[in-house]
């Protein structure tokens, strides 16, 4: 009697988002190859390219593979199948990108914020944004999968809320997707700009699903995003991987999270930026006024650190120390092999948190006999929330089963 071959658990409901990974990663690639790597049968796999060629999610290249019987097609991602949409809220800034599935960007604007607005008017400006990018890149509406807002945490992403959005803290009971989805008639996402850079990154980057794939990401606050298996890990809420949260400091400072000595308040570039304006001498130095925001303070810190100044020097070095801890305790919690720093806070010396953080876990990693983490820089470190929100569209709509359900919400 000949026995069925016994399918793998990936060819469940989330056979689809499988495939489609294995082809952002790995194409070109055959049929053939995603059988032995999957162990999928022959069948399935033609049954899900087929259908993922008719949806024109997936192209065949027009090479083929030549082999002792059938030459072999190759499949990549098509490019232009969808596009996504991701709009990142700053403390005073917003800033639109669009990416096409692959995670190229397409189109790019930033504007200033609304944070002194009505949430009425934040909702608008949100969502004139949207058009006004989308026509100017003449995208048909068919062809856009959807929008992600993307803004610091806590967020609530099964009710389309933010808790804490800038320009929004009197409103936490907004849908904010709800609202934007009724004026724009696409579905639309709200979620963290830490979660959101971690899947740009993993998605830009043509991660393959096998790393065990870590973002950290500092703007104002510092945050953290772990892939698995191609997948973001959540947690309960959608509100995994506050690192900027963990202590560092025994009996320090409080922070407005009720924990004592955290991350964020001792090593995030608006402590820096108070620490500099705190030191008369070094702020006229550098040029750096009493009314600045924090963010172009940090900046103007930076650059001096990475020019020389040994006062900026210092403050960036500590700050580089104290964050390389929080990326031991990350890449110890989840093994991870490769880690990304993202976010405006490493946009001008992100080489110096880059040489620290490789250097300490080199000498700390608990797995460090093993297996080595790597440790690269985003190549857009400013956009990369903005990015990943769109990479959070796409990853829903062309792999669904990896990213949250993208659906108009009415």
């Amino acid at each position: 009697m000949r026995v069925a071959r016994r399918e793998s658990a990936a060819a469940g409901p989330g056979s689809r988002a499988l495939i489609v990974d294995l082809i952002r990663s790995s194409g070109p690639i055959s049929r053939v190859e995603l059988v032995k790597v999957t162990g999928l049968t022959q069948p399935t796999i033609s049954n899900i390219v087929r259908r993922l060629i008719d949806d024109g999610v997936v192209r065949e290249t027009g090479d083929t593979v030549a082999t002792r019987g059938k030459p072999r097609s190759m499949l990549v991602i098509n490019s232009r199948a969808a596009y996504g949409v991701g709009i990142h809220v700053g403390a005073d800034t917003l800033t639109c990108v669009v990416t096409d599935t692959r995670g190229g960007t397409v189109g790019r604007q930033l504007v200033a914020g609304a944070a002194e607005e009505q949430p009425g008017d934040v909702v608008e400006q949100l969502a004139t944004l949207y058009r006004d990018v989308t026509a100017g890149l003449g995208l048909p509406a068919d062809s856009v999968a959807g929008m992600a807002v993307v803004g610091p945490g806590p967020v609530d992403v099964a009710g389309g809320r933010f808790l804490a959005l800038p320009g929004l803290e009197q409103r936490a009971d907004l849908d904010l997707a709800h609202a934007l989805t009724q004026r724009l008639g696409v579905p639309v996402l709200v979620d963290s700009d830490a979660a959101a850079a971690a899947v740009g990154e993993f998605w830009g980057r043509q991660v393959s699903r096998d790393r065990t794939f870590g973002c950290l990401y500092m703007n104002a606050g510092i945050g953290s995003g772990v892939v698995l298996d191609g997948a973001l890990h959540r947690g309960a809420s959608s509100n995994a991987g506050k690192l900027g949260h963990i202590a560092v400091v025994h009996e320090g400072e409080r922070c407005y999270c009720g924990n004592r000595g955290c991350l964020e308040q001792t090593a995030a570039p608006h402590v820096l930026a108070a620490r500099v304006r705190a030191t008369p001498d070094l702020a006229d130095r550098l040029r750096i006024r009493p009314d600045d925001p924090d963010a172009r303070a940090f900046d103007v810190l930076a650059r001096a650190a990475i020019y020389g100044d040994p006062q900026a020097r210092a403050l960036v070095d500590e700050s580089a120390a104290l964050l390389a801890e929080g990326a031991v305790v990350l890449a110890n919690l989840w093994d991870l092999d490769t880690l990304v720093l993202a976010g405006p806070g490493f946009a001008v010396a992100g080489s110096i948190y880059v040489t620290e953080i490789r250097r300490r876990l080199a000498e700390r990693a608990f797995a460090r006999d093993v297996h080595d983490v790597r440790v690269d820089l985003s190549s857009n470190p400013r956009d990369a929330a903005a990015i990943g929100g769109a990479a959070l569209v796409l990853q829903g709509s062309v792999a669904p089963g990896h990213g949250p359900q993208v659906t108009a919400r009415v």
